[in-house]
């Protein structure tokens, strides 16, 4: 698989990733408005999202480890993590958060200043998963280091002990032991090759295994909370069936879609607030309280005006917003480090 294929699904991927995210965020802010109903039907959609969209960005986020240490070496991958996890966290954070914290009486949650503040023990709303990203990054990092890259099968395993059995010990701990497995998964299928979907009918199957499983999973009552093995088999195969769709799709050079995966992380950073301004704009302004148009239209803002913000960004040449300021200084700094 060429590289330019390969970056091209890996961004096919994210953009059905990130489409998902922002529809249940949107979904569950309607809930909490009480503009959208707890049926049957929300609750399913919502499990079956749940069950492997973050899940998927673990996975992909581990793609490319193992290249990037070998490469580039332990204190320049830990330096770009820190410029591209944890500053645009905490900035995000404190802006989203001031935010909330001025409109909380428009929306669902009444958020105060010691809640923001609060973000280096306790990541608050969408931004949850960079902590955990972070904190996974650094424990596989680590392991790379003083143990090389021949223990990540072994490491893999007991991360599938670790989600399996690993009692809930701690906050930080359970960010590690539900997500690492994910995260290696992509390393390790990555180093063995594994991620190869030319063949159509492989793709096929492994979609239709993947919509089986979660007919299934929740026909007999289990939901994204049911944590153990079978939740994690089918979290595994439906973010393989993604993995699937979008290389399929990626022949059709849709480049607006790769567009989209490539912006996911602006996205990600922004999508509440654009999603909960619609919401309110749209039920408190215009007085509409159709769910479909609410859900259309906070699903559609929820990822243009993050685009849009971001093609502001970048045409002013506003610094500062995405990565550390004197991110350049840091990685000669801990490119250093061996």
């Amino acid at each position: 698989m060429s590289s330019v294929h390969r970056t091209e699904w890996v961004d096919y991927a994210k953009a059905i990733g990130i489409l998902l995210v922002v529809y249940g965020h949107v979904a569950r802010g309607l809930k909490s408005a009480g503009i959208m109903h707890d049926s049957l039907a929300y609750q399913y959609v919502d499990s079956v999202i749940y069950t492997f969209h973050m899940p998927l960005f673990f996975f992909l986020s581990g793609l490319f480890l193992i290249t990037s240490f070998q490469s580039k070496g332990f204190g320049w991958v830990l330096g770009s993590k820190v410029d591209t996890i944890v500053y645009p966290y905490i900035v995000w954070s404190l802006l989203q958060g001031g935010v909330e914290v001025v409109l909380s009486s428009y929306t669902n949650a009444n958020v105060t200043l010691q809640d923001v503040m609060s973000l280096f023990t306790s990541p608050r709303a969408q931004f949850w998963f960079l902590y955990a990203l972070f904190l996974v990054f650094l424990t596989s990092l680590f392991v790379l280091k003083f143990f090389g890259a021949k223990s990540l099968p072994f490491v893999f395993a007991l991360s599938i002990t670790l989600y399996l059995w690993l009692p809930k010990l701690g906050f930080n701990v359970n960010f590690i032991s539900g997500n690492l497995v994910f995260f290696l998964a992509g390393t390790v299928f990555r180093q063995s090759n594994l991620i190869r979907f030319n063949n159509g009918l492989i793709s096929w199957v492994v979609m239709l295994i993947a919509l089986m499983g979660q007919y299934f999973f929740h026909k007999v009552g289990y939901s994204y909370e049911s944590k153990g093995f079978f939740l994690l088999s089918l979290s595994t195969i439906s973010l393989l069936a993604v993995i699937s769709f979008s290389e399929w799709l990626s022949r059709y050079n849709l480049s607006f879609v790769a567009y989209v995966g490539a912006s996911s992380m602006a996205i990600y950073l922004l999508h509440i607030l654009a999603g909960s301004g619609a919401r309110i704009i749209i039920s408190k302004v215009l007085g509409v309280d159709s769910l479909l148009l609410h859900l259309l239209l906070g699903t559609l803002l929820g990822m243009m005006l993050p685009l849009l913000a971001l093609k502001v960004i970048k045409y002013f040449q506003i610094p500062y917003l995405f990565s550390l300021p004197v991110s350049h200084y840091w990685s000669a700094m801990v490119a250093k480090v061996k």
